[in-house]
Formats: C-alpha cells, structure tokens, sequence
C-alpha cells in the first residue's frame, strides 16, 4: 500500500517537473492574458467583463487590441445547429452560443480577431476545432459570433481577414 502511494507521488512529482520545463523549450507558447497588451483604462474595463464570460465581442472599444495580420480576403462559414453538444477536437463540448471556431492549423486556444470585409464588423473567436473540411474555407466559426458579424442575415460564406491576438 506505502509503495502504491510513494509511486503515485513520484510519478505527480514527475509530472509537475517535466510542465516547468516545457516553458523554456522554444516551441512553448505561454497562455497569455489580455491584460499583458492591452493598456488603455477604457479597454482594461471591457476586458475585464470579458474575461468573467471568456468570450470576445468586438466593438469599437477594443479595436486597440494588439493584432497581427494572419490571412486577409479568406471565406467564412458558420457550424450546422446539430454539431451543439459534439465534443471538439480540443475535446471541449460544442456550442454554438460560445466564441469558438475551427481552424485547420491555429493552435488550440489561439484567439482569432475575424472582420467582416463588407461591413468591417469584428468578432474574437478562441480556436478549439479542427476544420472547416472544405478546401476554399479558411475558418469555421460558431453561430453566434458569425451572425454578429453576418451582413447577409447568416448566409454562409462571408468574406473575411484574420488577424491573430497576442
């Protein structure tokens, strides 16, 4: 029964040592907070509401947002209704009220600022999918972040640039 617990232990030990050590690895990408680039008071208090429901709407207050240009001039499209309640590859459950999206290479967790190139209305999306599995689509959004930026009353597919947030 000692020995059962001493491994167990080790192997806990183990474990946490080897999730330090990854932070020095080149490859390693620290989850990093909004407030590590954004600076200015009246985004700081959007943020923090956003922070409490861990999803991004964007308005003109948080255009200040640090973004870097990803794909510009890409297709959009919105998950079907019958996906909600699907596990994703990330193995979160699926729906399509939240700010998720799928994408083919993006890292898990990345947050994606997608604008509408028709009416320049944005969303910040969190990557938690793998897809869309059609070859002239670059991002499969949620249904709730698509409408928002929608300016054909939800009709896929929507013309878009991606900008990553750091």
């Amino acid at each position: 029964m000692k020995k059962n617990i001493i491994i167990v232990a080790f192997v806990l030990l183990i474990t946490i040592l080897v999730g330090f050590s990854n932070e020095s690895k080149p490859g390693f990408v620290r989850k990093a907070s909004l407030y590590d680039t954004v600076k200015k008071k009246d985004s700081l208090r959007v943020l923090d509401s956003i922070k409490k429901s861990d999803s991004l709407k964007v308005t003109d207050s948080l255009a200040n947002l640090k973004t870097k240009l990803y794909k510009k001039n890409v297709e959009a499209s919105h998950y079907s209704d019958k996906l909600n309640g699907r596990r994703t590859a990330s193995g979160q459950v699926f729906s399509n009220k939240k700010y998720t999206a799928a994408h083919k290479t993006l890292k898990f967790g990345t947050k994606v600022k997608v604008t509408n190139l028709a009416n320049k209305k944005s969303v910040v999306v969190t990557i938690n999918d793998r897809g869309p599995h059609t070859r002239k689509r670059e991002i499969d959004m949620a249904k709730r972040p698509f409408l928002d930026i929608s300016h054909n009353n939800g009709r896929s597919p929507l013309r878009v640039s991606l900008e990553i947030v750091e």
